[in-house]
């Protein structure tokens, strides 16, 4: 049994229908990453790449004294002055990111118009989302090397094209498209290698040279690479252990290893030696010995209980229930949020058995066997690293769903290849006298189905339903204009750029608002071990102004203690990213 891989130029494998459906899944992808792309507030992260990619720095925010919001943006005014060099040079000794993206990040910037003197949203996200875009036919071309047949390749680009998780990590204005794209070729190399090793034929020295260039900029790109890299190494060892078990790579007459597999073997090496010797590279170059600075400190396990033992499990499955569906469970409309989970958990109940038998079928064709075995391969190797790491080393990485970008590209692939087994002869139709559930297993069917639910999931994303954004300072700030008629000071306690961030999105949304009263900030900052340094400056400062006076503090992590101030009793609305308190001092 064998999907068909045959070229006809009136059914799906003729090229100029390939080239148009291609072209059509890759429109269809960017429509959705591109979607209400600046209706959700930026927050921390995206502000760091905003001002960092901009030749800025944070020093112009300045702390422990009273500011305007025009002082907190000032990071994010455009600089046209700035170089490539500025930018690098700024991340080196400012974050904890390399530079690749926002080197490119810079030059895309300074193509476009600001919003007024400051950097647009737009601007900023509009790269992530284009790369994201691209991402599909780079799917598309993997598949096409993984198991040679288009009709597995245009399912597994439809699957990328309507994967919330990839419309997710695309809407943010931050480097992981770039990274994901660098997944996809990496993937690409890895699967070249397996074939030739699969036919005892030499790998190419292109191939070798090209996948270093590769792994090096991955790795110029995001440190979190280095997990492909080493999920792909675990993959190459299992390739290489089943070949020899299986006499593949020994020669008949001798009982040796033969000649190609010794140079495909000194090859490989090639590539590990050269991407090791960059990695070493960046730690001792480049790195900062204070990688970190602190922002690093929310994926560590201080805590550890049963709940912190089993969390990283359901979290790892969230990141891949999104992978393919995510309705409104996040919704504040709590009968929506309700159906929307009941509806998920019927999909997954309807769809794994079907996905299970697809993979199956997939299976069963042995020009698949290879493609399947290195992405299943890949897949697990990088989840038992994601394990591996949260409870041997206590960072639980599992935190942080964007973080699966290491592995996400072999998922689509890997469900278009299930899908192309639904479209098989052989495949078994469950059997049953209702009318309408059989409707529900009839195999295109099935395919619409969850090519649909990956749709309305994509919807769910844009319109900030799902993968709701941490921060929401836009309702802060809404809070703060309904409930103040005295000047206002919004009070926070200060360790990094974090904490700056928090307040530069309260600031953002304030320049679209004409608020009736005076409106400064304060960040206090401090050590984590004498927090009351924070407490010490807000009550001096707070004595030096003039009253009536509004006192917000937001994500204050000190002590307060204003003399002549009294706590507003009333209940607050619960608001993502920020707890605050309101103080009345006359």
């Amino acid at each position: 049994m064998r999907l068909s891989t045959n070229q006809n130029p009136k059914t799906l494998t003729g090229k100029s229908y390939q080239w148009l459906l291609l072209i059509l899944w890759t429109v269809l992808g960017c429509g959705l990453r591109f979607l209400n792309l600046t209706a959700k507030p930026p927050w921390t992260d995206e502000f760091a790449t905003m001002v960092f990619s901009l030749g800025n720095n944070y020093d112009s925010v300045l702390l422990n004294q009273v500011i305007s919001p025009e002082m907190v943006l000032q990071p994010l005014r455009l600089n046209r002055d700035a170089t490539i060099f500025d930018v690098i040079s700024l991340l080196l000794d400012n974050d904890n990111h390399p530079p690749l993206y926002f080197v490119l990040a810079h030059w895309w910037m300074n193509l476009w118009p600001g919003n007024g003197e400051y950097i647009s949203v737009w601007a900023a996200r509009s790269l992530p989302a284009l790369l994201g875009g691209l991402s599909i036919p780079a799917v598309y071309y993997l598949a096409r090397i993984a198991f040679g047949s288009a009709k597995v390749a245009h399912l597994s680009a439809i699957m990328m094209a309507v994967s919330p998780y990839g419309v997710f990590i695309a809407q943010e204005a931050r480097h992981y498209t770039l990274a994901i794209l660098f997944v996809i070729f990496s993937l690409c190399c890895l699967l070249r290698c397996a074939k030739h090793f699969q036919k005892k034929t030499a790998i190419p020295m292109s191939i070798v040279f090209l996948w270093l260039m590769i792994n090096c900029l991955g790795l110029a790109t995001h440190y979190f690479f280095s997990l492909t890299l080493a999920a792909e190494a675990l993959t190459l060892i299992l390739i290489l252990y089943y070949s020899i078990k299986n006499s593949l790579l020994i020669s008949s007459k001798t009982g040796i290893p033969s000649g190609i597999f010794k140079k495909n073997c000194w090859r490989l090496a090639l590539v590990a030696f050269g991407t090791i010797t960059t990695a070493i590279a960046w730690v001792l170059l480049l790195v900062p010995h204070d990688y970190g600075k602190g922002m690093t400190e929310w994926i560590h396990q201080d805590n550890f209980n049963f709940i912190a033992f089993i969390s990283p499990v359901f979290q790892l499955m969230a990141a891949w229930v999104t992978m393919i569906a995510l309705l409104p469970i996040e919704s504040s409309f709590l009968p929506l949020a309700i159906f929307s989970g009941l509806l998920m958990l019927l999909f997954f109940v309807w769809a794994i058995p079907k996905l299970n038998r697809g993979l199956k079928m997939g299976w069963q064709n042995r020009h698949f066997r290879l493609g399947i075995g290195v992405l299943l391969g890949f897949i697990v190797s990088a989840i038992v690293l994601f394990f591996a790491i949260t409870y041997c080393l206590g960072l639980d990485i599992t935190r942080g769903a964007r973080y699966s970008f290491v592995y996400f590209p072999a998922v689509p692939v890997i469900l278009g290849v299930i899908l192309a087994g639904f479209l098989e002869k052989k495949f078994a139709i469950f059997s049953s006298n209702w009318k309408v559930l059989k409707v529900f297993e009839q195999p295109k069917i099935i395919i619409s189905i969850i090519i649909f639910m990956g749709f309305l999931s994509c919807l769910t994303i844009t319109f900030n339903l799902g993968y709701k954004k941490y921060y929401l300072p836009n309702q802060l700030v809404e809070v703060i204009e309904s409930s103040s008629s005295h000047p206002v000071l919004i009070a926070t306690t200060h360790q990094n750029l974090v904490q700056t961030g928090e307040m530069m999105g309260i600031a953002w949304q304030l320049q679209k608002k004409n608020l009736p009263v005076k409106l400064q900030f304060l960040l206090a900052h401090h050590t984590l071990k004498m927090p009351e340094i924070a407490t010490i400056t807000l009550e001096k400062t707070v004595n030096k102004l003039t009253l009536p006076l509004e006192v917000w503090t937001v994500n204050f992590k000190a002590p307060v203690r204003l003399n002549n101030c009294r706590v507003d009793a009333q209940s607050f609305p619960h608001i993502n990213g920020y707890n605050y308190q309101r103080y009345d001092c006359q």
